[in-house]
């Protein structure tokens, strides 16, 4: 993957990084760290600067978050409250956990959104329920192209500051990532566990 992302940055330069960041942002397996980091490793001996490659990947990351909240606009709570009509019973959900999870939402949807674009796969996803809660589009877009922006230059200055061992910092952050990932494991059973126990106490 890395020669593909090599490759492609090469030739295109600095849309080359807009293109693959966009394409990170919609398929959040692939990993913006090797793009980011390499990124930066390219502007030691290339024509690329740390500037033009973290604006290019902050615009590539809002355009992807735009997109992914178009997408969450599609899924609104109407829609959501004729599934749980469908499903709710196999699922043991009902339109008042729906509208309970939309309000908690839109109560934090300023901090939940800035904080997440600092998560490995998070970052990208949180765009869904943003567009779901309808979260205003300019605060949206605001708070998004500041965490990117964060989140880019943390990761090209750092791929330049470290230079042909650029993959270094790649492998600190897998790290970080299978560490974020358990921890939402944990969270996720330990909150479905208390779901479970809450149906459980008002049947």
């Amino acid at each position: 993957m890395v020669e593909w992302i090599g490759e492609i940055m090469s030739a295109y330069g600095y849309l080359g990084v807009f293109l693959l960041i966009l394409i990170e942002n919609l398929f959040p397996p692939i990993p913006s760290e090797v793009i980011l980091a390499f990124g930066g490793f390219m502007t030691t001996y290339s024509e690329l600067t740390e500037t033009g490659v973290i604006v290019a990947a902050t615009a590539g990351s809002v355009i992807g978050a735009m997109i992914l909240y178009s997408i969450g606009l599609l899924v609104d709570v109407p829609r959501l409250e004729k599934m749980v009509d469908r499903w709710g019973h196999v699922l043991r959900l009902k339109r008042k956990d729906i509208h309970r999870a939309d309000e908690w939402f839109s109560k934090s949807s300023f901090w939940t959104v800035l904080l997440c674009r600092l998560v490995p796969l998070i970052r990208s996803l949180i765009s869904i329920p943003a567009g779901m809660s309808t979260m205003n589009f300019f605060l949206f877009i605001i708070l998004t192209a500041i965490g990117s922006l964060v989140w880019n230059s943390v990761l090209v200055y750092t791929g330049a500051a470290l230079g042909e061992n650029w993959e270094s910092i790649v492998l600190k952050m897998d790290t970080y990532s299978n560490f974020v990932y358990i921890l939402l494991g944990i969270v996720g059973i330990i909150g479905c566990l208390s779901y479970i126990g809450f149906r459980r106490r008002r049947a």
